[in-house]
C-alpha cells in the first residue's frame, strides 16, 4: 500500500529535520519528505501530530522463553506497538538461559509467528549466565543475535570479562553489562541513604554500580572491544563514562525512563511495584543523569521492561522481584516529565529513542530517510489521559505509574508501511 502522512511536525534527527512535512510511503519503504507531496495512496492527516522515526527498545524481557504466564513476545510486542515502538531488542530472563543458537532461533521464529514490531534478540555471554563458560559467539551472531548480554546478572571474574569482550570483538558483537558488585549489593532492595533508613530496607550503595562500571570500562579500554553499559544510575557511573569516552574508549550506554523521573524519595515500601534494579537513586543521580545525555555520555534510553505476575508483587519489598513493565508508558512519561519540564528537547528524546538505538546495535530505522524502512511513530502531543495498566496490552501490571495523568502519547504506529496501531489501538 502507499500512504501519505500529511501535514504533520516531522522530527527526524538523524537528518537534522525538523518541520512541518508529509511523509509518503510505499512498498514498505520511505519514498519522499516534502510540502505539498501528492500521489496515488491512501491519505492519512497528521496536522498537530509529530511524525517520528518508528522507536527501537534495546532491552525488553518479553517472557519467552520461560516466563510466559507473565509475558509473551505476542502480547509483548502488542504492549512495544502501543507504546510507539516499532522494534524491540528482547533481553534474556533467569528461566532459561538464550545461550544457544537455538534459543536465538526460537525468539526470532516466535517473532516471526505472533509478533506485531521487529524483535531483535540478545543473547548470553555465558553458559547459563553462571559466569564462567563463554558462549559460541559466532553462533549465535549466524542465528540472529545483535548483542551478548547476561541480564542483570554481572560477570563477577574479571578474567572472564576480558575473555568476552576479546571474542566479542572478534565476531563483531557489542557487549551490554549489567553492573553491580554483588558482594557490596548484599541483601539490598533500594538505594542506600536517607530513604533506606526512614523506610528500613536494606540498601544497595552507588559504589556497588562504579566498581564494576569503573573496572568494565578498564577492560573494555584494554581490549578495544565494544562495550555498551545498561541501566545507568548513579552520578558516579556517568562522570566514569565521560571521561572514558573522553580518552576514546568505545563504550556506549543508556538509561531508563524511570531512572529519568522517579527517587528513592518516591518509594512506597509498602509497594514492591517500586522495587527495581538498579534502584531508584537520589534527585542528584538523576539531574547528572540528564546531563549526561544532553552531552552525549549516555547515548540511548531503554525501558528495561520487565514483567512479574500480581502475586509475585504482592508480598514484603523484600522478597519480591526486581523490575516493572514500562513498554507503554516510556515515551509519555519522558514527554510529560522530562521534555516538558525543559531538561530535553524533543529532538534529543527521540534521537535517543530511535536513531542511537539503531547506530549502535547496526539495526535498520531510526530515521525517515528516503529508502528507509517505513517504521513510523505518529505522536499526538496534546492526548492526556490517566494511566490504568489494567487496560494495556502487557500480560502484567507490574508499574508504580497507575492512576498517573501522562500527555503526549503515540496514536499511530506503522511497522514496514503497516499500520499496526490506529486511533491509539492495536490493530493486530
Amino acid at each position: 500500500m502507499r500512504w501519505l502522512l500529511k501535514g504533520g511536525r516531522v522530527v527526524d534527527p538523524a537528518q537534522g529535520i525538523d518541520a512541518v512535512l508529509d511523509v509518503l510511503v510505499a512498498d514498505g519503504r520511505v519514498v519522499e519528505l516534502g510540502q505539498d507531496l501528492s500521489g496515488a495512496g491512501e491519505v492519512v492527516d497528521c496536522q498537530g501530530k509529530v511524525v517520528v522515526p518508528g522507536l527501537i527498545d534495546l532491552r525488553a524481557h518479553l517472557g519467552e522463553p520461560g516466563r510466559e504466564l507473565a509475558e509473551t513476545i505476542a502480547s509483548g510486542t502488542r504492549a512495544a506497538a502501543a507504546g510507539g515502538f516499532t522494534a524491540v531488542c528482547a533481553r534474556p530472563g533467569r528461566e532459561l538461559a538464550v545461550d544457544n543458537a537455538g534459543w536465538v532461533s526460537f525468539v526470532r521464529e516466535r517473532a516471526r509467528q505472533d509478533g506485531v514490531v521487529k524483535v531483535y534478540p540478545l543473547a548470553a555471554v555465558t553458559k547459563g549466565y553462571a559466569g564462567d563458560e563463554l558462549v559460541e559467539m559466532g553462533d549465535l551472531k549466524a542465528a540472529g543475535a545483535v548483542a551478548l548480554y547476561d541480564g542483570d546478572r554481572s560477570l563477577a571474574r574479571a578474567g572472564v570479562m576480558r575473555r568476552a569482550l576479546e571474542y566479542a570483538r572478534m565476531v563483531g558483537l557489542p557487549v551490554m553489562v549489567h553492573c553491580e558488585d554483588a558482594d557490596l549489593a548484599g541483601p539490598g532492595v533500594m538505594h542506600e541513604g536517607l530513604y533506606s533508613t526512614i523506610n528500613g530496607l536494606a540498601g544497595i550503595p552507588a559504589a556497588a554500580e562504579e566498581i564494576v562500571v569503573a573496572r568494565d570500562l578498564m577492560l573494555a579500554q584494554l581490549t578495544g572491544a565494544r562495550l555498551h553499559i545498561a541501566h545507568v544510575s548513579t552520578a558516579g557511573s556517568v562522570a566514569l563514562i565521560r571521561a572514558a569516552k573522553a580518552r576514546g574508549v568505545a563504550v556506549t550506554a543508556d538509561v531508563t525512563a524511570h531512572h529519568l523521573v522517579l527517587t528513592d524519595a518516591d518509594v512506597q515500601p509498602d509497594d514492591a511495584n517500586w522495587k527495581v534494579r538498579p534502584p531508584l537513586r537520589t534527585s542528584a543521580d538523576v539531574e547528572a543523569l540528564l546531563e549526561g545525555l544532553r552531552d552525549g555520555t549516555i547515548d540511548c534510553i531503554a525501558t528495561d521492561h520487565e514483567p512479574h505476575l500480581e502475586e509475585d508483587k504482592q508480598v514484603e519489598f523484600d522478597r519480591a522481584p526486581f523490575g516493572i513493565i514500562g513498554l507503554e508508558t516510556a515515551l509519555p512519561l519522558l514527554l510529560t516529565r522530562v521534555v516538558a519540564a525543559g531538561s530535553l528537547s524533543l529532538n534529543e528524546l527521540i534521537a535517543r529513542l530511535s536513531w542511537h538505538p539503531a547506530r549502535m546495535l547496526g539495526l535498520p530505522g531510526g530515521t525517515l530517510a528516503p529508502g528507509s524502512p517505513a517504521d513510523i511513530t505518529v505522536i499526538d502531543p496534546e492526548r492526556e489521559r490517566v494511566y490504568d495498566p489494567k487496560q494495556g496490552y502487557s500480560r502484567s501490571r507490574n508499574t508504580p505509574l497507575a492512576g498517573w495523568r501522562l500527555k503526549g502519547w503515540p496514536v499511530a504506529t506503522m511497522v514496514d508501511g503497516r499500520w499496526v496501531v490506529q486511533q491509539g489501538r492495536v490493530l493486530v
